[in-house]
C-alpha cells in the first residue's frame, strides 16, 4: 500500500513540478532573447544614424572608426552598404556579397527591419543576423547588417535554467520527503493492525495494535483491540474447555474401566457380550479424548506457524516414510494387508520430522483399517515441481465421488465404515499440521479402485 500511495504522490509531484518549471524556463529564455535583440537593435540604430550622417556629409570616417572599434570590442561583424548596395564598411569577415547578407540588405532597402526569429536555448550556438535600413520612409540611403554572437546569451540562459531546475529539484525532494513521512504516518498503523489481525486469525493471543496515524485509524485500532480481547477470551475459553474436559474425563474413565474389569470374574457367561460392548465403548471414548487433545495441539501449532512464518525445519520425507512403514508393518500383517514402501531418492521437505511422522502414521493407520484384508497399501515420496509429495495409496473399496470432498471433515466417516474403530479426527489432524507448513492434503480415487492420499508440502532446502 505504501508503494502505491508513494507512486501516486510522486506522479502528482512530477506533474506539478513540470507544470511550474516548464513555463518558467520558457519565460527565462524569452526574456534573455529579447534582451539580446534589444541591445543589438540599439547598436544597429546607432550605426544607421552614423551612416545617415556620413551619407549627408559624404564623410565615412566616423562611421568606419566606430564600426571597427565595435568589432574589436565585441567580436561581432558589421556590414554597411549604401543605396546602390555598395559596401561602405565591412568588418569581421562579413561581406555584402554573402547570400544571407544580400537577402537582408534587399529587405532593409525596402525599409523592412529584420530581426532574428525564434527563442534562444542553452544549446544554441549559431550566430544571428540583424538588419536595419538607413533613413526612413522613401529616403532609405543604405542598410546596416550585424552578425550577433549568441554564446553569452545562451550561457546566461543555461545558468538561469540551472537555477530553475535546481529549485524544482529541491521542491521535488521536499515533496518526496513529505510524502514519505505522510505515508509512514498513515500506513504504519495499518501494518501493525495487519499483524495483529493475522495473529488473531491464527488463533493466537494478538498483541494490541498501537493507536497512531489519523484519528480514523486510531479509532479503528481501538475498536479492533476491544474486539480482539473478546475473541481471544472466547477462543481461550473454548480451547481450555476442550483440554480440561479431556483431562477431567480421563480419571472417571480410568476408574470406570477398573470397576468394570473387576466385575468380569463375577459375570455370567450371558453377560460377556454386554461386557465386551462396554469395554469397546470405553476404548472408543479414550481414543476420542486423545484425538481431541491432538487436534487442539495441531491447531495451535498451525496457528504458530502461520503467524511466525517459521520455515527452518527440514527433513527427508523418504526416510521418514520408510521408517513409519516399517513400524506399521506388524499391524498391517495382523490385518492381512500387504504394506509396501516404494524406495526412491531423498526428498527434502519443509516440515519437522516429528510432525511429518505423525501425518504418515495417520495416513497408514487409515489405509490399513479401511482397505480391508487382502488389500495392498503402497507408500512413496517424490518431487513434483516446487513441492515434495508423500503419497499413500491402497486398492481397497475407497470412497465415492460424493464422499471424497468430505474425507477431511471432523468426525465424518463413510457409512460402510461405521463399525471400524476410530474417531473420525485423524485426517483433520493431518490437514491442520500440513496446512501449518503451507501444504495441503489431497484425496483422489485410485485406479481401478481404492483411495490415493497425497500430502503436498513445499520443498526443503539444506543450509
Amino acid at each position: 500500500m505504501r508503494t502505491r500511495v508513494l507512486t501516486v504522490v510522486l506522479a502528482f509531484t512530477v506533474l506539478a513540478v513540470a507544470g511550474f518549471a516548464a513555463p518558467l524556463l520558457a519565460v527565462t529564455a524569452a526574456q534573455r532573447t529579447q534582451q539580446l535583440v534589444a541591445a543589438r537593435t540599439a547598436d544597429l540604430d546607432r550605426f544607421a544614424g552614423l551612416a545617415e550622417q556620413a551619407a549627408e556629409s559624404d564623410d565615412t570616417g566616423a562611421l568606419s572608426a566606430d564600426v571597427r572599434r565595435y568589432t574589436e570590442l565585441y567580436g561581432e561583424a558589421v556590414v554597411v552598404v549604401d543605396a546602390r548596395r555598395a559596401p561602405v564598411v565591412q568588418t569581421g569577415g562579413l561581406r555584402a556579397t554573402d547570400a544571407a547578407v544580400a537577402r537582408l540588405v534587399d529587405a532593409a532597402l525596402r525599409n523592412q527591419p529584420v530581426s532574428p526569429g525564434g527563442t534562444l536555448r542553452p544549446w544554441t550556438r549559431a550566430d544571428r543576423l540583424l538588419a536595419r535600413p538607413v533613413g526612413t520612409g522613401t529616403r532609405v540611403s543604405g542598410a546596416v547588417v550585424l552578425r550577433a554572437s549568441v554564446r553569452t546569451a545562451a550561457d546566461d540562459i543555461a545558468l538561469r535554467w540551472a537555477f530553475v531546475l535546481a529549485g524544482a529539484g529541491l521542491f521535488a525532494v521536499a515533496c518526496v520527503l513529505l510524502a514519505r513521512r505522510a505515508t509512514q504516518w498513515v500506513v504504519r498503523p495499518l501494518h501493525r493492525l495487519d499483524r495483529a489481525v493475522g495473529t488473531l486469525a491464527a488463533g493466537l493471543p494478538p498483541e494490541h495494535a498501537r493507536a497512531g496515524g489519523p484519528p480514523e485509524l486510531r479509532q479503528l485500532a481501538t475498536g479492533f483491540n476491544r474486539m480482539a480481547d473478546a475473541v481471544t477470551t472466547a477462543l481461550e475459553q473454548q480451547r481450555r474447555l476442550v483440554a480440561d474436559t479431556s483431562h477431567q474425563l480421563r480419571n472417571p474413565l480410568a476408574a470406570l474401566r477398573l470397576r468394570i474389569d473387576s466385575l468380569q470374574p463375577h459375570l455370567r457367561t450371558s453377560a460377556t457380550r454386554t461386557y465386551t460392548g462396554v469395554t469397546a465403548e470405553l476404548e472408543r471414548m479414550e481414543h476420542l479424548l486423545d484425538d481431541l487433545l491432538t487436534l487442539a495441539n495441531a491447531e495451535h501449532r498451525a496457528g504458530e506457524l502461520a503467524v511466525t512464518d517459521v520455515r527452518g525445519a527440514c527433513c527427508d520425507a523418504t526416510a521418514v516414510a520408510a521408517a513409519q512403514a516399517r513400524l506399521w508393518q506388524p499391524v498391517a500383517e495382523q490385518a492381512g494387508v500387504h504394506l509396501e514402501f516404494v524406495p526412491g531418492p531423498a526428498v527434502l521437505t519443509a516440515c519437522a520430522e516429528g510432525e511429518l511422522a505423525q501425518v504418515a502414521d495417520i495416513l497408514l493407520d487409515n489405509a490399513i483399517k479401511y482397505a480391508g484384508s487382502g488389500a495392498r497399501v503402497e507408500t512413496r515420496c517424490f518431487t513434483e515441481g516446487p513441492d515434495a509429495v508423500l503419497e499413500v495409496q491402497d486398492n481397497g473399496p475407497g470412497l465415492t465421488t460424493g464422499e471424497l470432498p468430505r474425507a477431511g471433515t471432523r468426525f465424518w466417516r463413510s457409512e460402510r465404515n461405521r463399525g471400524v474403530r476410530g474417531s473420525g479426527l485423524g485426517l483433520a489432524i493431518a490437514e491442520r499440521l500440513v496446512a501449518g507448513h503451507s501444504g495441503q492434503v489431497e484425496f483422489t480415487a485410485a485406479e481401478p479402485h481404492g483411495l490415493r492420499v497425497r500430502v503436498v508440502l513445499p520443498k526443503g532446502h539444506t543450509t
